[in-house]
């Protein structure tokens, strides 16, 4: 072999040898990226990028790792890379964890452009409805802002501390706080020790030694505890465990499941897992009802729309246990929606990325008596913020109450804060449905008009009158659907509009045109007056039609083809400036040619007739025509169309 020979084979063999070692190291990433094993994924993806590979699955992993780990701008830095590649095959998802992740640094404009695209991509799905029809949530948000006002909590530890639960005057919480354990007891997930359950007794607003709570800590995670008022049950969450230990499914994924214990003696016994948990999903984080017959709680299993939603179950007066409940999309997304809470008056508060928030997990409050009418609402600041905002609980009574965070300024990577509640949030839905009623003909607006709200099964949702200049706000309906608005008023049709509520937004600018009521003349009666027109009048000593008696003329004629059936006979009329006989024939030439202008119109004949009654009778007291305005005395040259039948 010579020498050109020698360094040829030995530039591929090395350049084999370097793709091999690449193939090894992503391989590697990618199973701790599969196996949720986060911190370590990064760990090699990052050791990857940094010797210049930068391959669109690294990018993918590293964007979706940080975001997982709530590393939102590390997630929005490699995310802005992946959609950097030209080509690059990219599921709309990506595009929404992008959006959400811009909002930890408070980039709302960009976040905007990039939800604009995913709902442009995902028409269908419930985030991108909820994106629509909210363009001004961030208006709303901070509407609702400023009712809170939080601490931080001596209790915290540089770890991660969560999910505050009440225990009469004892605060328990989780914790993954460093307790001496080895090192198999730290979680790949984010590289941090495996949390337990821990309490400490509140003494006005501080908090005495932090302490393990006894009997229920494995080496596992366990988290998310809620208690029945007189303390003797608690439903906690517990990783997938043999013999205590933790385990993971034969996808290699430790699951989450609820599990129930007893008070007794002063120990937690009698320990058994809910019968809904399965190996094949997770259920976590339970939160009971008021009565405590109902247990809320999050979960991942069959029937879920997102990568979390909230279910509740039945709990039975014998121990039993119904069958899991999806709350359904208008309080669960695509997303991940986790932590519930429910309040003594039935207000369920839970965390979500899938509804419009400030960035990552925000909490938000519903009212769920009524599950067919749910109205979702951000708690807004200072609760909420640009990063992960969770386990939210509130003593109603006392106004106070708990909530966790990873925003900045903290002690550890999630701390627990205090809070007051200053201004009770506003679970009512107050949707208004504004417009104005105007005469369909003159456009002019129509004060007094009755409106009206009736949703889809024809029930009165409210009413209103509307005011002198035509305008009328209704309180309105929250629920998604179709409205009917009527408006009616005397001597007018009434009046309808159609509008479409969508996430309780409000509803304006709506106009109601109401025509005039064509009602049957009664006999005797004149139908200028009868129908508000203009009155047919003549020039001096004239018995010509003048242009502008026409106008009202043709509306009579109008009239009369609505009512074949009605007869009329014209009447007219002089001032008394001539004499009396001389005033009877220019009448009666008056009334004949009014009766032929009718006939030329295409008015039968035998439906018309006319009469002349001189200065006979006179419209006002005009007997000197010397006396009156020539006003006045117009006024008695004149034609009437008195219905005779």
């Amino acid at each position: 072999m010579n020498k050109k020979s020698r360094y040829i084979l030995s530039a591929l063999l090395l350049a084999f040898a370097l793709v091999t070692a690449q193939d090894k190291k992503t391989k590697k990433a990618k199973q701790n990226f599969e196996d949720y094993s986060y911190a370590p994924a990064i760990e090699r993806y990052e050791d990857l990028v940094e010797k210049g590979y930068s391959e669109e699955e690294i990018f993918k992993n590293l964007g979706d790792a940080n975001y997982q780990n709530a590393n939102y701008g590390e997630a929005a830095n490699w995310y802005s890379k992946l959609f950097a590649i030209e080509g690059a095959t990219l599921d709309a998802d990506y595009m929404y964890r992008y959006a959400q992740s811009l909002k930890s640094s408070k980039e709302y404009e960009a976040s905007d452009v990039w939800m604009q695209k995913y709902q442009a991509t995902k028409t269908a799905d419930v985030r991108a409805k909820k994106i629509a029809n909210n363009p001004d949530y961030l208006k709303k948000i901070e509407n609702n802002s400023g009712r809170y006002e939080i601490k931080n909590l001596s209790l915290n530890s540089a770890a991660s501390d969560f999910a505050p639960a009440f225990k009469g005057e004892q605060l328990v919480f989780s914790s993954a706080r460093d307790s001496g354990t080895v090192a198999k007891n730290i979680h790949t997930w984010n590289n941090k020790s495996f949390t337990n359950l821990y309490s400490a007794t509140a003494t006005g607003d501080s908090f005495g030694a932090v302490s393990k709570v006894a009997s229920l800590n494995k080496k596992t995670h366990e988290t998310s505890a809620v208690f029945t008022k007189d303390g003797s049950t608690v439903y906690f969450t517990r990783n997938n465990s043999e013999n205590g230990r933790f385990s993971r499914d034969e996808d290699g994924v430790s699951r989450l499941k609820i599990y129930r214990a007893s008070l007794k003696d002063g120990a937690w016994t009698n320990i058994v897992e809910l019968p809904f948990n399965a190996d094949g999903y997770s259920a976590a984080h339970p939160a009971l009802s008021p009565d405590e017959r109902k247990l809320y709680f999050a979960s991942d299993m069959e029937g879920t729309i997102g990568a979390s939603d909230i279910f509740v179950v039945d709990l039975n007066e014998d121990g039993s246990i119904g069958a899991p409940k999806n709350l359904g999309n208008s309080i669960n997304t695509e997303a991940r929606e986790t932590f519930p809470f429910v309040t003594a008056s039935n207000a369920l508060y839970f965390a979500s990325d899938g509804h419009p928030g400030l960035g990552g997990l925000d909490v938000y409050a519903t009212k769920i008596e009524d599950m067919d009418n749910i109205y979702v609402v951000n708690v807004g600041k200072s609760v909420n913020s640009e990063q992960d905002d969770f386990s939210f609980i509130i003593n109603e009574e006392t106004k106070k109450g708990f909530f966790a965070s990873n925003r900045d300024g903290g002690v550890g990577s999630d701390d627990i804060y205090g809070f007051t509640e200053n201004e009770e949030i506003d679970l009512t839905c107050n949707t208004l449905v504004e417009g104005i009623v105007k005469d369909k003909e003159t456009g002019g607006p129509l004060a007094g008009a009755k409106v009206t709200i009736f949703n889809t099964n024809n029930e009165l949702v409210s009413e209103t009158t509307s005011g002198v200049d035509g305008s009328f706000v209704l309180e309105g309906d929250c629920r998604d659907g179709d409205y009917k608005l009527i408006a009616s008023m005397d001597e007018y049709d009434d009046g309808e509009k159609m509008f479409a509520v969508v996430s309780a937004n409000d509803t304006s600018g709506v106009e109601i045109a109401l025509e005039k009521t064509i009602k049957r003349a009664p006999v005797g009666t004149d139908l200028v007056q009868f129908l508000s027109l203009k009155p047919v009048y003549f020039d001096l000593d004239k018995a010509d039609i003048r242009p502008d008696a026409s106008a009202t003329i043709l509306k009579v004629i109008e009239y009369m083809n609505l009512f074949p059936d009605i007869k009329i006979q014209v009447e007219s009329h002089t001032d008394t400036k001539a004499g009396t006989r001389y005033n009877e024939r220019l009448s009666q030439r008056r009334a004949d040619n009014t009766v032929t202008y009718l006939i030329s119109n295409k008015m039968d004949e035998s439906r018309v007739s006319g009469k002349g009654f001189g200065e006979s009778k006179l419209a006002n007291d005009c007997i000197d025509w010397t006396k009156c305005t020539p006003e006045k005395n117009e006024q008695n040259r004149r034609s009437e169309f008195i219905v005779i039948e």
